[in-house]
């Protein structure tokens, strides 16, 4: 009996590992060549695996749930059609490997959604409470780890963090009927007098939420899950300030309106503000390099290069951020055919894991859903996104060389938050109004 073996497929030059979510077809099963056998799911995002070839699926190495290595074999498929036989002679006999105990990788990532890289590690907070990574949460739920059990896991990285070889490890040793030393707590870090703030519980818990009435309890998916841990992450990452700067963006609005129909005509893409919006943060990011770090410790790392991502909504409700690599180098025509490309895989599910990871600076349009600003989370590792919101007309003050007038202006709202660390006022305020500028001061004959 010919047969092929179907490995797991590379996905990213970061990407060392995936979850098979589901499978699609049974033992048994005819397939068709590129026909999807299975989805899976990576730290950054989910794929679908097609066939190799067409054939009868003959076994399933590894079951819904298992984490697998890049390149293993995970099926084997009969490409002339033939069955094997459960005759005793050693015939077409297939033994599945026993998989690595391994943890279900999570996304990092969204901001507002979704894709940067997740630390594997928990950090002990300041106020006695500690936070644990998506992976970590992950590894717990699936080995059944209590809350008060995670609570005792000594963490053996960096400021005391719990990393994924120290849970497995504490899994390891709960089979083998051991149980680790308790972790000394931090202890909590008084407020100061003149600040007031709710009372925290005592004991380190979430308080419980009350379900009287009538109520429906939903649980969160996979991916609201990750976005939810990545944005608590990132909120006791980074001391979050946000500036803001209202923008006339008049020409840019007026030169779109005269242009739209003839570059799609001839472009065969719609142009849409998000590529404007993206082509002047590049060019302000170029006037301040150093907005484009992230922080690592004491130490700063400026990205000498610009990558850009676009936080997308999904059907789903959920968000996603695909990364416009080198942005800088691209014109708006280039910029434009990658925010469709992306924003339409993105939406269909058929992103890379690369092309979610990597960015440098984020922007979210809170603008299409009729906001006309928003206070957005950074987007860990990076330490600033902007937010731009409803373009409206306004009655606006115009300088004119016969005096001040009134006149109907298109008008905008541009907030940016960003990490308090390392961007002070200054910066932070210099960034996104030269941002405004640049949108201002568009070209409205410009050609494209």
């Amino acid at each position: 009996m010919a047969q092929e073996e179907l490995k797991m497929p590379k996905m990213g030059e970061s990407v060392h590992e995936a979850t098979i979510i589901r499978w699609l077809k049974n033992e048994g099963e005819m397939v068709e060549a590129d026909e999807t056998l299975l989805e899976i799911a990576t730290d950054k995002v989910d794929s679908e695996v097609p066939s190799t070839s067409a054939g009868i699926l003959v076994k399933k190495l590894f079951n819904d749930g298992d984490v697998v290595q890049v390149g293993t074999v995970i099926a084997i498929i009969s490409t002339d059609g033939s069955a094997p036989s459960p005759s005793s002679n050693g015939s077409a006999k297939v033994e599945s490997p026993a998989p690595a105990p391994v943890a279900a990788p999570v996304m990092a990532a969204a901001p507002v959604v979704a894709a940067a890289p997740a630390p594997v590690a928990t950090t002990i907070q300041s106020n006695g409470v500690r936070f644990y990574s998506p992976l970590v949460r992950t590894i717990a739920s699936t080995e059944g780890i209590s809350q008060g059990e995670l609570d005792t896991i000594p963490g053996t990285g960096a400021e005391g963090r719990v990393t994924k070889n120290d849970i497995l490890g504490f899994v390891d040793l709960k089979k083998k009927g051991g149980a680790p030393a308790p972790m000394p707590v931090a202890a909590p870090v008084a407020a100061p007098a003149t600040v007031s703030a709710a009372p925290a519980p005592t004991n380190g818990q979430k308080p419980s939420t009350s379900l009287s009435g009538d109520v429906e309890i939903v649980e969160m998916d996979r991916m609201r899950k990750l976005i939810a841990d990545h944005m608590v992450m990132s909120k006791h990452t980074s001391p979050h300030v946000t500036s803001y700067v209202e923008a006339d963006v008049t020409n840019l609005v007026m030169w779109r309106e005269r242009i739209k129909k003839s570059f799609e005509k001839r472009e065969n893409e719609k142009i849409t503000y998000t590529p404007i919006f993206i082509e002047a943060i590049a060019k302000a990011i170029k006037d301040f390099p150093m907005i484009n770090v992230s922080v690592e410790g004491t130490k700063i790392i400026i990205k000498k290069n610009i990558n850009i991502g676009m936080a997308t909504a999904l059907p789903s409700g959920n968000l996603i951020v695909p990364v416009i690599k080198n942005a800088d180098r691209l014109n708006l025509i280039g910029i434009t055919k990658a925010v469709n490309d992306l924003a339409n895989r993105a939406r269909q599910n058929k992103l890379q894991p690369d092309e979610i990871q990597g960015g440098t600076y984020t922007l979210t349009n809170v603008g299409s859903f009729g906001n006309v600003m928003g206070t957005p989370i950074i987007n860990q590792p990076q330490v600033a996104i902007m937010a731009v919101g409803a373009i409206k007309k306004k009655p606006a003050v115009i300088e004119t060389p016969q005096g001040d007038a009134i006149g109907i202006r298109h008008m905008m709202f541009l907030s940016m938050s960003y990490d308090h660390r390392v961007v002070d006022g200054s910066l932070g305020g210099s960034f996104i109004r030269r941002v405004a500028d640049y949108l201002e001061q568009f070209d409205l004959n410009r050609e494209i």
